[in-house]
């Protein structure tokens, strides 16, 4: 059985892996530490200890949650110009369990099968992840937008011989077809679970107008046929036979990421690391949330590893609602959500937060409802956590996390003011070193990077023992980020290890660097790298775009100028280039590695 190979992958690979689970991590015998961060506990409202867990599988979480909160709206899906569709909890309960016995007993998956999810926020999103999960299925979630030869590499790395894919990006299943080991396809659309006349509109100007809509020449099924094939393939009842023997050490995810090494590769994460993953976020959260009353926006795309833990798991488990967005570019696609939705939280990464305090609808008529934010996935610039707090009138909470640990590592508490600039302090259950080269800790202050142990950390790269043993030690994971701590134990990330500059021997981050000129009223977004430079090694180099509302040109000059205020001479940048945008990820991350090849070309010695 599939599902007994994925369970002697975890069991066979213990030793390489050396599994979270496992008991307390060993510690250098020449340092000794101490976890400051558990007295602040207390104060910011935090139990200290991280709960048993109550439930032994997704399946199992979203089935109680689903009927706990059957007749509330469970995600609302919101289109730029306002039309929407909705899923209660029972419906979304009702199609999850159709489809996996669709998954089941129409395609015959054995337990263990690994099935892809290439969707856009959408109310097919939900239905399709949790039908995998109560299928006892595992989930390989896939970025819509990948190219056909990283769709094909992910597809044949996870081993997916099932596919459910938008059908705005059908017009690739004729080649992936043919190179992977795909035999099943599933196509949803953007409005699927709409209501007749708003899908009726949206999918003609799709079809129409965007032309967006690609004929599909492969073989497949859509997502509401194979609804109706589960509702009639399976006897009542059955369902729960599916995931009923399913434990947390089982996996339940292969999420993608380019990680600290090498190219894409699935993070094997198990229902135990998700579930107490959403009760460490939970923890942190918990003096700022009412089980059924909160209402949250998921700008950030659910197939991201933030989203997908605190969004689709972690708000879903206390009976909120998402407010689902397919697409937040251009920024402008939000404004209907916002304006006439009760939300009252919102997560996202930190351009997201700086495009909304760029638009005059947002700041003239913030959301009247929002008790707090969330941001992750970068750092966030103290400039726009201050104006979001200004504008808002509400705290912006900074947390901090990997893909490969589930993601969420520290958080800031929300009672009283989070602090700016500061990644909070670690879940309850997590422990942290910041280590220098040699793998000692170091004192209070020192800059090292973060190593993680908890229940939150995945059991290592699927199929890739040699580049799990590059970042797991002794249960540890080596994050690759630089952080310091400070005495109360709350932490502020200085950068990634592979991103630091090398100035005539000194150290310079390029954060700290940002961070100064997002201070400039007349900067929208900013990005630093590091460049050759004869005499000292490297030179700090600023990509700066302008603010698209300020009076006069930004110039070089002016840049470097208001550096010379904030910054010694060996961090001033001493070239600032001015770009229409920056590179970003889907989510939203600005790609420094993007502008470092840009860079290169200027210094092909140096390639």
């Amino acid at each position: 059985m599939a599902r007994q190979n994925l369970l002697a992958f975890t069991t066979q690979k213990r030793q390489n892996l050396t599994l979270a689970i496992d008991p307390a991590p060993s510690l250098n015998s020449n340092t000794s530490r101490g976890q400051p961060w558990k007295e602040a506990y207390s104060g910011a409202g935090i139990a200290p200890i991280l709960p048993d867990l109550v439930h032994r599988s997704i399946a199992e979480l979203v089935q109680a949650s689903c009927e706990k909160y059957a007749k509330q709206t469970a995600f609302t899906c919101v289109v730029p110009n306002g039309m929407n569709g909705s899923l209660s909890f029972a419906q979304v309960n009702e199609r999850s369990d159709a489809f996996a016995a669709y998954l089941r007993d129409s395609l015959k998956l054995p337990a263990g099968s690994r099935v892809a999810v290439q969707l856009p926020n959408s109310l097919g999103y939900p239905v399709a992840a949790f039908g995998i999960f109560k299928a006892g299925c595992v989930l390989v979630n896939i970025n819509p937008l990948y190219t056909v030869s990283e769709l094909v590499h992910q597809l044949n790395d996870a081993g997916a011989t099932t596919l459910v894919i938008v059908d705005m990006f059908g017009g690739k299943l004729p080649e992936v077809m043919q190179k992977t080991g795909v035999k099943h396809v599933v196509v949803a659309a953007v409005t699927e679970f709409f209501p007749a006349i708003p899908n009726a509109i949206v999918r003609s100007v799709q079809k129409v107008w965007n032309q967006v809509l690609p004929s599909i020449d492969v073989p497949h099924i859509r997502l509401e046929k194979a609804l109706q094939l589960g509702r009639t393939g399976s006897a009542p009842g059955r369902i729960k036979g599916y995931w009923k023997s399913v434990q947390t050490t089982d996996i339940a995810a292969l999420q993608y990421t380019g990680g600290t090494t090498g190219v894409s590769k699935g993070a094997v994460l198990t229902h135990g690391n998700l579930l107490n993953n959403v009760n460490q976020m939970l923890a942190m959260g918990a003096t700022h949330m009412l089980p059924g009353k909160e209402c949250v926006l998921t700008a950030l795309p659910l197939y991201h590893i933030f989203a997908f833990t605190a969004n689709l798991l972690g708000f879903l488990s206390m009976g909120a609602r998402n407010i689902l967005i397919p697409s937040p570019r251009p920024i402008a696609n939000l404004q209907r959500a916002v304006e006439n939705y009760p939300l009252t939280w919102i997560t996202g990464v930190n351009t997201l937060f700086n495009a909304l305090l760029n638009e005059e609808w947002f700041v003239a008529y913030p959301p009247k409802h929002l008790k707090a934010s969330i941001a992750g996935g970068a750092a966030l610039h103290g400039a726009v956590a201050k104006r979001w707090v200004d504008v808002t009138n509400t705290p912006i909470a900074e947390g901090y996390g990997l893909t490969e640990t589930s993601p969420v590592v520290s958080f800031n508490p929300l009672r009283g003011a989070p602090r700016l600039n500061s990644i909070g302090i670690p879940a309850p259950g997590t422990d942290i070193r910041l280590v220098d080269e040699q793998h000692n800790d170091v004192p209070i202050g020192e800059p090292g990077e973060i190593w993680v142990a908890g229940p939150q950390v995945m059991q290592g790269y699927w199929q890739r023992p040699e580049e799990t043993a590059q970042i797991l030690h002794d249960g540890w994971l080596a994050t690759g980020d630089v952080a310091v701590m400070d005495a109360a134990g709350f932490m502020r990330i200085v950068d990634r290890k592979k991103d630091m500059i090398l100035v005539s021997g000194f150290n310079v981050y390029p954060n700290e660097i940002e961070d100064v000129v997002a201070r400039m009223s007349n900067v929208l977004e900013v990005a630093v790298v590091g460049i050759p430079d004869s005499r000292s090694g490297e030179a700090v180099r600023a990509y700066v775009v302008q603010n698209p509302e300020a009076g006069n040109p930004l110039t070089a000059e002016q840049v470097i100028a208001h550096c010379r205020l904030h910054l010694t001479d060996y961090k001033i940048p001493k070239s600032v280039k001015l770009k229409d945008e920056l590179p970003k990820t889907p989510v939203g991350k600005v790609l420094r590695k993007d502008l470092k090849a840009e860079a290169k070309t200027e210094f092909p010695a140096s390639a």
